[in-house]
């Protein structure tokens, strides 16, 4: 039996500048299931998302979905595509589907999920993943001699250097070329932070010891949960529990606003924080894998 994909839609050429096309998985003309593909808003013309994949339960663990993203990459090459990425879901009984599916967090040792497996045979490289983990009622209380206060005015300008820089660091060391870095920095930072320091739902704090700063805190406090966007121990006070503390005070500042879960995004290879998050009790919910196009 063979495995093809059929257009549903002519090509889209989408407001943002993108372009989109969702096509039917077919086993002799027989629809099994669906997936999106379309290019990157933020890194451009040159990299490709599948934004969907989903195979229908009768016809899983029978290599569709394999067949479906093998024909995906070929898709991207025909729109002269450079890199095709995808966000995996994590959990460990995951369905055999891919692209912004939502299950329990996939804890320490969790099995990786179907589409997780199916991606890693591929050749697709996790980059950054999601974290998650739910709240208590009572919010934790920070190790004695630490406490948190607001960022100062003065003290945001220079903290908002050094946060896009470093992050802009991180997708460059991790395979994206500076000039689409740059721009995905750019466009997050305008996107979240459109009134700087006063911008809604945003809180930036600076975790001090025994009076002296020691660490920075950018929590987003969202409709349904909280987000840590930058979490930083200064690199004089590191390897003394901050980065703990820092979490902590997240954790509290989140259930003091009525939030039941907080969630973050880590870098692949940034052991410590991986660590740090594991230990807190965090668990993975997706993965955002690449691979680049020969």
């Amino acid at each position: 039996m063979t495995t093809t994909l059929r257009p549903a839609e002519p090509l889209q050429q989408n407001p943002d500048g993108t372009r989109s096309r969702r096509y039917q998985v077919c086993v002799n003309s027989r629809p099994v299931g669906r997936m999106d593909i379309g290019t990157h808003p933020v890194f451009g013309e040159a990299v490709a998302r599948i934004m969907s994949l989903r195979i229908e339960e009768p016809d899983r663990r029978r290599g569709r979905g394999t067949v479906a993203a093998l024909a995906a990459e070929e898709i991207a090459r025909g729109w002269g595509c450079r890199r095709i990425e995808a966000m995996v879901p994590a959990e460990a009984e995951a369905e055999a589907e891919a692209g912004g599916a939502e299950g329990r967090p996939a804890g320490p040792g969790d099995p990786a999920g179907p589409a997780f497996r199916l991606a890693a045979a591929l050749g697709y490289v996790v980059r950054n993943y999601n974290m998650e983990k739910v709240l208590g009622e009572v919010p934790p209380a920070l190790p004695k001699g630490s406490r948190g206060r607001p960022m100062t005015d003065a003290e945001f300008g220079p903290w908002s250097v050094r946060s896009e820089a470093e992050y802009t660091r991180g997708w460059i060391e991790r395979g994206v070329p500076e000039t689409e870095a740059r721009a995905k920095t750019a466009k997050d930072h305008a996107a979240l932070l459109p009134d700087g320091r006063a911008s809604k739902g945003m809180l930036f704090s600076v975790l001090e010891h025994e009076g002296a700063p020691v660490g920075t805190l950018w929590l987003a406090l969202r409709a349904e949960q909280a987000y840590v966007f930058d979490v930083e121990a200064d690199a004089a006070h590191r390897g003394r529990g901050h980065g703990r503390a820092l979490m902590l005070l997240a954790e509290a500042q989140s259930i003091a606003a009525g939030k039941r879960a907080i969630g973050l995004n880590v870098f692949a290879g940034n052991t410590p924080a991986e660590r740090l998050y594991a230990s807190l009790g965090y668990g993975t919910t997706r993965y955002a894998m690449y691979k680049h196009l020969l």
